[in-house]
């Protein structure tokens, strides 16, 4: 059986490492003057139930009671109060339920970056009715695609996504009533909603009392690293969860705190993450309508962020920035998301002078999260959930298991797959798809009859309870008989001089087993791609088996709206360079460099006559 191993160097500079006790008392005692506030919010989490009538509706209309004048959103100038959000939320709400809409309908929603796409989002709550996060950059078949796993009896969709719409939908499908919402007039045949919002009701809903904690709330979309797309259904109750846990407990907002979103609103990270922690805490949401690198510090002086969302490649592209006196010239404490890569985790905070950067580890299906509550360095944090870390079998593709069909934990400091129970109390929600639920989940792994989910993520124990993410096996490839992690190849080929962003992948090669690293690259302004600089730095850096032995130099990476390389795409291209316009790059054994690959080279590889390290 192959298996992940544990990394040869964890702990340096730069690596993910484990938690030391020291490092661990320190912190905590740096968290003692809030540990009361969070221990309320983590009684608040624990309270929590499945059974209970609590909903986003309901929490809403509590905060507008508590802080009518409360600044609830802001963007692009312009500012609503608790106060206003609930009222205009009510309005939509009574409008759709004129319209038919009932609880348990699903209702698309294709709106762009806008507090319009949050009150069509809170209105379906208040009534029960579940909101289809449809992504706005989608057109033709990949958006008819998604409206079909969804399958909504309304559509609502924004002024400026008509034409979208309409490449998907030539004709409007009998049996599904556009809703249209923008300013003017609507046009033909699309019921203007913006204007019979404008003499309805602001009362709240007797619907909202009603709701179930752990009824669907909305269908968001979760990327995968293989197949289309998968709709996962989200609930009030986890909602709640994230709002008191992460809002509350990790990152402690406070009332006086402004939350800057810049990522995509029908995305987890900013509708559930940043939306439930800042109405939790009465605080404010700051939305930008997309991600600017040059404009990005701007925003937040102009709005006064406290705090922010990142995700991805976006701390990457803010670094790549000039430095400038301006860097710290801020009062953003706070930073919240996910995927800082360890090398750029210190760079980034001295720079920039964040204090608490609350890195976290979660997904849109799973059913726990990590979060860096005590701020400490290089971590995804720590969880209260039941989860566990198993060796895992590249060959099964699963849990390791010995000649008794037992699992191994990892060791703490080893690598492993990640695992997390399913109980009544800790519920898995799934997809909307049945058998894509079934396929995420293992049983018996430690005795008859449990249930655990499978998250396809390899993670490190970092000991007390912390994890690092180290890859989605999706990213892994297996080359010379060894096991790869495409990011620990990026984090290497990242620290190339010249190199501004990576993204490493496998591809096969004719008469070779298992799948080679190719490295898609994108230089710095004003540098020239160097094959014997980088042959002899991931030399230095990467055993021989882990080496990329192509390279491809792009103009620019094309990324998903939430800054994730396209790597299907790349894979798919290979390095043939017929199918690329880009220069290709080739590293053969006895070379001390990475050559040009041009026909020659290639035919000499597909004939199986050059050889590699």
């Amino acid at each position: 059986m192959a298996s992940i191993s544990p990394p040869p160097a964890a702990g340096q500079h730069g690596e993910p490492g484990t938690i030391s006790t020291l490092a661990l008392g320190r912190a905590m005692l740096r968290l003692l003057p809030s540990a009361p506030g969070m221990l309320r919010a983590s009684l608040k989490v624990h309270a929590l139930h499945a059974d209970s009538h609590q909903s986003i509706g309901r929490l809403l209309q509590q905060q507008a009671r508590l802080f009518p004048e409360k600044t609830a959103l802001l963007f692009e100038g312009m500012r609503w109060s608790y106060h206003d959000f609930n009222t205009w939320a009510n309005r939509i709400a009574h409008v759709l339920q004129a319209q038919g809409v009932r609880s348990g309908d699903s209702v698309g929603l294709l709106l762009e970056n806008h507090p319009e796409l949050l009150a069509c989002v809170a209105a379906l709550a208040k009534i029960g009715a579940v909101a289809g996060l449809l992504n706005p950059n989608q057109r033709g078949d990949a958006l008819r695609y998604s409206v079909g796993v969804i399958r909504p009896t309304r559509l609502v969709v924004g002024a400026n996504c008509v034409a979208n719409l309409r490449s998907a939908f030539p004709r409007r499908p009998a049996g599904m009533p556009w809703l249209w919402v923008g300013q003017g007039q609507a046009p033909k045949g699309l019921f203007n909603l913006s204007a019979a919002c404008a003499m309805a009701s602001t009362k709240n809903l007797p619907d909202t009392n009603q709701i179930l904690a752990g009824k669907p709330c909305y269908l968001v979309f979760t990327l995968g690293t293989t197949g289309r797309p998968k709709a996962a259904v989200m609930t009030h109750l986890r909602w709640l969860r994230c709002g008191y846990g992460m809002g509350q407990a990790a990152m402690r907002l406070q009332a006086d705190d402004v939350l800057y979103c810049p990522l995509p609103l029908h995305h987890n990270s900013a509708l559930t993450l940043c939306w439930s922690s800042v109405v939790a805490s009465a605080a404010t949401l700051a939305i930008a309508r997309k991600f600017s690198a040059t404009g990005f510090w701007d925003d937040i002086r102009a709005t006064g962020a406290t705090a922010f969302a990142y995700i991805g490649e976006l701390c990457r592209y803010l670094l790549s920035r000039p430095a400038s006196p301006g860097d710290r010239q801020h009062p953003v404490r706070l930073m919240v998301g996910n995927g800082l890569r360890p090398e750029l985790w210190d760079a980034f905070q001295q720079r920039f002078g964040i204090r608490h950067i609350c890195e976290f580890y979660g997904s849109s299906e799973g059913n726990l999260v990590f979060a860096n509550a005590l701020g400490l360095p290089r971590t995804a944090g720590v969880t209260t959930m039941p989860y566990a870390i198993l060796a895992y079998d590249t060959e099964r593709a699963g849990p390791q298991r010995d000649a008794h069909g037992a699992v191994r934990r990892v060791a703490t400091g080893e690598v492993g797959l990640l695992v997390t129970e399913v109980s009544p109390s800790n519920p898995f929600d799934g997809y909307t798809d049945a058998q894509a639920t079934q396929d995420k989940m293992l049983h018996g792994v430690f005795h008859p009859g449990d249930r655990w989910i499978n998250s396809a993520d390899l993670v490190r124990d970092q000991g007390f309870r912390h994890i690092a993410f180290v890859d989605r096996l999706g990213d892994s490839f297996r080359w010379k008989g060894e096991n790869v992690a495409a990011s620990e190849v990026e984090r290497a080929v990242a620290a190339v001089p010249g190199i501004a962003q990576v993204c490493v992948y496998g591809v096969p090669v004719p008469h070779c087993d298992g799948r080679a690293g190719m490295a898609a690259v994108v230089l710095a302004a004003h540098t020239r791609f160097d094959g014997q600089r980088m042959a002899q730095h991931l030399r230095r850096h990467l055993p021989a088996y882990a080496l990329p032995l192509f390279v491809r130099v792009m103009a620019a990476q094309s990324t998903t709206d939430t800054f994730k390389v396209q790597k299907s795409v790349l894979q798919q291209q290979g390095f043939d360079p017929v199918a690329s316009r880009d220069r290709l790059y080739v590293l053969p054994q006895a070379s001390a460099a990475y050559v040009a690959l041009g026909a020659i080279l290639y035919r000499r590889i597909q004939a199986g006559s050059l050889r590699f390290p």
